[in-house]
């Protein structure tokens, strides 16, 4: 459309890397060329999303301004972001104003861990220390203060992560958590006199080799849906059901979905601030099954939240369904892809 009615039109285009500006939040950079008469996107062309830090920059406007106005719209305006991506660098890797005092972000990330760890870069999702602690330095009420973009993070910042997981879980540095989804070793059940309205027991699963939900790259996300939708495909008998994406959802579906109280939703100010709204609601959805028994959210704060729920109090056949899904889907994943779940054998 853009285009339309314009057979003498020219467009500008530049290709600059501008780690300040990608590190410090993409909604900003294409906010700024909102005023800047430009428009940022990936170097994969126009619909095909960004990657790394260089983008493709060009021409908000096509008629009603002179080839010569565009270029030096172009122009002034590559200047002018490449000068205020050179301030966004510096002040990333100053030691920030960590609002939140009383957090343990506060107490962990002191001004010699700062020096040591400002300028390293993840692997799997380009993520950093200073992305990781964006809720403590921009809000005054964080506890934590702190969010993993990818397995790399809990490696290489690991002289922050530990001791403060350590110390919020009360676990010593020697500990090691053991997992165990075995239904056949609890005894018992809830007395089904007891007045229980319903029982909700969920996991957080993240499959290895894609970034966490703060870094996770657009790529990564639709790569994770891609799997989910086809391991939802494979299943079967009570846990058979149907995926639906947010994107382009019908507002029947999306009624049906916030009265069954199952619709997870954007505007959270710290999910928003840890970078997990990016290219929302793109790459998120709900899988449930016809029961309404057993769930799994998409891209949401975990890559996947499996929720396994129901009327009442049986409270070890929630459990047992649970234990199959997690199952079920990590089989259907490896299946699809020869990945696995993101476990460490410490925490």
């Amino acid at each position: 459309p853009s285009l339309s009615g314009s057979t003498r039109r020219i467009s500008s285009e530049s290709s600059p890397c501008l780690p300040g500006w990608t590190a410090h939040s993409v909604d900003a950079l294409k906010a700024r060329c909102e005023e800047l008469c430009l428009q940022p996107r990936g170097t994969r062309g126009e619909s095909g999303g960004q990657t790394g830090c260089t983008y493709d920059i060009s021409n908000k406007h096509r008629l009603g301004y002179s080839e010569v106005q565009l270029v030096q719209t172009m122009i002034d305006g590559v200047n002018t972001l490449y000068d205020e991506d050179l301030a966004l660098q510096k002040k990333l890797f100053e030691f920030p104003n960590i609002q939140s005092t009383h957090s343990l972000v506060a107490k962990y990330v002191t001004k010699e861990i700062w020096d040591k760890l400002a300028k390293h870069i993840t692997p799997t999702a380009g993520f950093t220390l200073y992305k990781a602690i964006a809720c403590a330095v921009e809000f005054d009420n964080q506890h934590c203060g702190i969010y993993a973009g990818d397995w790399d993070s809990y490696k290489d910042f690991a002289a922050v992560f530990d001791p403060l997981i350590q110390e919020y879980h009360g676990i010593s540095a020697d500990a090691k958590h053991t997992s165990d989804m075995d239904s056949t070793k609890i005894t018992g059940n809830v007395n089904p006199d007891a007045p229980v309205h319903s029982t909700r027991i969920r996991v957080g699963r993240s499959i290895d080799g894609f970034g966490l939900s703060p870094g996770i790259t657009r790529e990564q996300r639709l790569g994770v849906e891609k799997l989910m939708k086809a391991a939802f495909a494979q299943f079967v008998d009570e846990l058979s059901g149907k995926y639906y994406p947010l994107a382009g959802m019908d507002e029947a579906v999306r009624q049906q979905l916030v009265d069954d109280h199952f619709l997870f939703v954007s505007g959270d100010r710290n999910l928003q601030v840890a970078g997990m709204e990016r290219d929302w609601p793109e790459g998120r959805g709900i899988f449930h099954n016809t029961e309404k028994t057993f769930l799994v959210w998409v891209n949401e704060e975990d890559q996947l939240r499996i929720i396994s729920m129901e009327k009442g109090g049986d409270v070890l056949g929630v459990f047992k369904r649970l234990a199959k899904g997690i199952q079920t889907v990590g089989d259907s994943v490896k299946a699809e892809s020869g990945k696995e779940f993101m476990l460490d054998e410490k925490y």
